[in-house]
């Protein structure tokens, strides 16, 4: 099944509020089985949502519109519909009466136009409203069904989970459910993976494979449609056994999870402890780190060493190796090393991370934006440096410089078992 996503708002236009509903109805679409082909955002006009209805009904099986159900003279969603399609508009009683309530119950009058948000479509089936007032319907007309839902969020998804779901599934006839897994990545860019994969993606059929990408991560979306998850899982087997092959040494986990959720986890899971140094992260490092909740007895803390004067009293890091003719600087393997070794030394961490780099927006030490070292090293053990070359800004070079710091840190945990 064919489907279109209408957002019917003016403000949606004007960039005042986010379409997160369009996202929420695309994934949960997926997971039913139903192709969302399209997505259209229009405004109060009745003119121009008639056009878009028009164009998804010829192109589409089922066409899914949120919002315009309210008590407005601009909220025409459902009367733009009837009129479309020759139907007559009549309020719903069991609405009705749930709306005088509400206003009897708080001792106000109601006005008149609140009586729109239970019109309804002759012809339709209602869509309950737990959480509001406009009621939502579903109504199939000639060839193309069409589902109405509040705009919202806190309306519309309890509707969807609740009501048009079941909805959905009896206007469905052979439509197999959508299965995914997840497969995230780190220590490679979008670029090198796909390039790795090229020929993977450029011959696929079913199940498809589908590169996301964020600062610093990728994720590659694997799916199919079957009947069941084991036979869903057999389907998939061979492609990502394929893709592991080629690329599983930056495979961080098989669902959507940031690395730092993976990295502490596995800190968690073996009572160890972590701590940071960060100079050019400016603490972005240790923010992702406490971003993720119920950590708190992993992360020991961290210094962002920004001055050489700081890097030296806090972190041991020698007045040598930081400054003088002959010195490597703080943009150096070497300064790396030092600080990783300084917080060993200092606290009585499991694991230390140390970042040292140059984020912009103007060289540093005669050298280039970009370049970073990252650092990371445990007790009793060897401490691991590794060269970086960013491109991006100054913000996108400290956000990937803090998650390759997390991809250096998560291979050293997983490499010690």
């Amino acid at each position: 099944m064919k489907a279109e996503i209408i957002a019917v708002g003016t403000e949606l236009l004007l960039g005042q509020i986010l379409n997160t509903n369009a996202q929420y109805l695309a994934q949960e679409c997926a997971l039913l089985g139903i192709d969302v082909y399209f997505q259209t955002v229009v405004g109060d006009n009745p003119a121009r949502i008639r056009e878009a209805l028009e164009q998804a009904g010829n192109r589409a099986d089922l066409v899914i519109m949120t919002g315009g159900l309210g008590p407005t003279l601009d909220d025409l969603t459902k009367d733009v519909l009837a009129d479309m399609t020759g139907r007559k508009l009549y309020l719903d009683e069991a609405t009705m009466v749930k709306i005088q309530e509400l206003f009897n119950s708080q001792g106000l009058h109601m006005v008149e136009s609140n009586s729109r948000q239970a019109n309804m479509i002759e012809g339709a089936e209602p869509i309950p409203n737990d959480t509001g007032l406009a009621i939502g319907l579903g109504l199939v007309h000639e060839e193309t069904r069409y589902l109405l839902l509040p705009g919202p969020p806190k309306e519309m998804k309890p509707m969807f989970e609740r009501y048009a779901k079941h909805w959905l599934s009896g206007i469905m006839t052979d439509e197999l459910p959508l299965h995914s897994k997840m497969l995230k990545f780190a220590g490679i860019g979008e670029s090198t993976l796909e390039h790795k994969l090229f020929d993977l993606i450029e011959k696929q059929t079913d199940p498809t494979i589908a590169p996301y990408a964020k600062e610093g991560e990728v994720t590659i979306r694997l799916a199919t449609k079957a009947h069941s998850e084991e036979e869903a899982w057999r389907k998939m087997a061979e492609i990502e056994e394929e893709i592991r092959s080629r690329v599983g040494e930056h495979i961080y986990a098989q669902e959507d999870v940031p690395i730092e959720e993976v990295v502490l986890a596995a800190l968690q899971s073996r009572n160890q402890t972590l701590t940071t140094a960060e100079s050019c992260t400016g603490g972005l490092l240790s923010d992702l780190i406490t971003s993720v909740p119920g950590r708190s007895s992993v992360f020991l803390g961290g210094v962002v060493s920004y001055s050489n004067e700081l890097k030296h009293s806090m972190l041991n890091v020698p007045v040598e190796t930081l400054e003088g003719e002959d010195a490597p600087g703080a943009v150096s393997p070497e300064t790396a090393e030092a600080m990783v070794r300084g917080l060993l030394e200092k606290t009585d961490c499991d694991y230390a991370v140390s970042v040292t780099g140059v984020a912009g927006p103007t060289m540093s030490e005669g050298k280039p934006i970009g370049l970073v070292y990252v650092g990371v090293g445990c007790k009793n053990g060897d401490i691991h440096i590794r060269r970086l070359q960013l491109p991006g800004l100054r913000e996108t070079i400290k956000l990937r410089a803090a998650k390759s710091a997390l991809y250096e840190l998560w291979k050293l945990v997983k490499s010690d078992g």
